[in-house]
């Protein structure tokens, strides 16, 4: 799998987990150097405090392209936990 934004690959991983319909991508699979934290937060009451993330791209920034779950609050969620999901909206995930 690959996010895709603006032809560039945010992530790429043979190594995603499918949760409500979202591919969460391992964070070594991330490319760091195009995201920025948003301040955006959203809390889930099964997977626990999300935090959401700007790609930051030729100078442009797209608020809150992804999201991950840096601390899961259950054992359900605990597989995701540090992995980075994707705005489908925003970002082209195939």
């Amino acid at each position: 799998m690959k996010a895709v934004l603006d032809g560039h690959t945010l992530a790429e991983s043979t190594e995603t987990k499918v949760v409500e319909g979202n591919h969460y991508f391992p964070p070594s699979s991330i490319d760091n150097d195009l995201f920025a934290d948003s301040g955006t937060q959203y809390h889930c009451p099964w997977k626990g405090d999300a935090a959401y993330h700007n790609a930051v791209i030729d100078g442009k920034t797209t608020k809150d392209v992804a999201w991950s779950y840096p601390h899961t609050i259950t054992d359900r969620a605990k597989p995701i936990e540090g992995y980075y999901a994707f705005d489908k909206s925003k970002v082209t995930v195939e």
